[in-house]
């Protein structure tokens, strides 16, 4: 009996049908991170795009690693990747958006045993940073 190779038809398959499907996963994929950043910034009342030289000015990449932000690889501090689905921010404060920004701005307020210091940022800068941080 003789064999027959199943590629020809998986490849006329892939050909027919893998690159229309590898494109409509891509724009899924765009549609959903587009309404992940609009969520987020919806709740912190900030805007992610002016974060990432927030973020440079303050040097918090020195102590923390923040996804999408070059040289952000502190680990002195948290991991601040995946912070929208954290329940409790810096261990102690229920991870919302006001006590997060709250948090940016003064986070021995929360806890006089943190070891993130008051660094100066302004509320309105803490909300920029706020939705970047849910976004990412």
């Amino acid at each position: 009996m003789p064999t027959t190779s199943v590629w020809p038809k998986v490849v006329g398959f892939a050909l027919l049908f893998g690159v229309p499907l590898v494109a409509g996963i891509a724009v899924t994929t765009a549609k959903a991170r587009l309404k992940q950043d609009a969520v987020a910034e919806a709740l912190t009342g900030g805007d992610l795009a002016l974060a990432p030289p927030i973020f440079r000015r303050y040097g918090c990449g020195g102590c923390h690693a923040i996804p999408g932000i070059p040289g952000a690889d502190g680990k002195v501090g948290g991991q601040l990747a995946g912070l929208s689905d954290q329940v409790y921010i810096g261990g102690v404060a229920n991870n919302n958006a006001d006590n997060l920004v709250a948090w940016i701005v003064s986070p021995q307020r929360f806890s006089t045993n943190s070891a993130m210091p008051e660094t100066g940022i302004k509320e309105s800068e803490a909300r920029h940073l706020a939705a970047y941080l849910y976004a990412h």
